[in-house]
This record gives structure tokens, C-alpha cells and sequence, in this order.
């Protein structure tokens, strides 16, 4: 096998362009796949998985994991900050589907995904959620985690289009 000083200088040049083409391709992709996707890290006992692979431009499908922006209220910078990291739960329901409460029990198409409190764990006052039909472009997204905050609540809500970031899978 030849080393790399072995070879004459026209060829030395040649292996350095491909070397730098294939880096500068490799690179694009990347760059490509980053503009598309996000690995998300979880920091929060709300989903037993501790970080995602996120896709962008998808939009969820029942039991898919949505990411999105959280709604500027009270509670969220009360939690999370004026800036808050992205939120991630399971979409529990689709468009059309129906939310009822039963007391305490949130029921989503007649099936049972959720409880409510009424105070954080903190004390504050905690809002129910919305009712109803969800709304087309939105999605009724929880966590069976009993502290969750999600679409139970109002100052979550629905999750709608505008503040979707994307669907993601768990890495494990």
C-alpha cells in the first residue's frame, strides 16, 4: 500500500480536493438535516423519554409526540420563564374529536386521558381546559404524568398549527 507521501504532487492535489469536496458535502447535509429536524432534550418528569429527534414540517398524528411554543401566560413564565424551552407531550386528540370533563376526568372521544388539579404544586389556581370539539388545525396534546401541564388545562389549551415547531419520535 502506498503512503500518502508517496505520491506525486498531482495526485497529492487531487486527493485533497475530493478530501475537500466530500467534507463540504457532508457538511451540506448536515446543515440540510439541521434546517429540517432538532433533537430535543428532555428536562422534565411529564414523559418518561429523555430526548427526541423532532421533524420540523410534520404535522402529529394521534399518539405522536408534538413540540411546540407554549402560550404566553402567567403560569408558563411563572414556570418556565420569559423564554420558555419548547414543550413536548403526546397528541391525545385530533381534530373533531371531542373533550368532555366528567368532574376531574378529562375524556377525549370518550376515552379517560387525564385528571385535573385544581392548584400547581406551587399553590397557584389552575384553570380546566378547553371543551368541546378541537378545533380543525388544533390538538388536544397531555401526558398521563399527574403534575403534567398540558391541554387539560387553559392556560395550555389547545395546541394549534401556529405554534407547532414539529412531531417527534423517542431516540430509544
Amino acid at each position: 500500500m502506498r503512503r500518502l507521501a508517496d505520491l506525486g504532487s498531482p495526485a497529492r492535489h487531487w486527493l485533497a480536493i475530493g478530501g475537500m469536496t466530500f467534507t463540504l458535502l457532508a457538511g451540506s447535509a448536515l446543515a440540510e438535516w439541521r434546517d429540517e429536524h432538532a433533537i430535543l432534550i428532555n428536562t422534565t418528569q411529564s414523559l418518561p423519554e429523555w430526548a427526541f429527534f423532532i421533524d420540523k414540517g410534520r404535522l402529529p398524528q394521534r399518539g405522536d409526540l408534538v413540540v411546540f411554543a407554549p402560550p404566553d401566560t402567567s403560569l408558563v413564565r411563572a414556570h418556565f420563564g420569559r423564554s420558555p424551552a419548547p414543550f413536548a407531550k403526546r397528541v391525545l386528540g385530533m381534530p373533531g374529536d371531542m373533550v368532555v370533563h366528567r368532574g376531574q376526568t378529562v375524556l377525549v372521544g370518550g376515552v379517560p386521558v387525564a385528571r385535573m388539579k385544581p392548584q400547581t404544586t406551587r399553590g397557584e389556581t389552575l384553570t380546566p381546559g378547553p371543551t368541546g370539539r378541537v378545533p380543525q388545525g388544533c390538538y388536544y396534546a397531555g401526558t398521563a404524568h399527574e403534575d403534567g401541564f398540558d391541554s387539560r388545562y387553559a392556560e395550555i389549551g389547545f395546541v394549534c398549527r401556529e405554534h407547532i415547531i414539529g412531531s417527534g419520535d423517542t431516540t430509544l
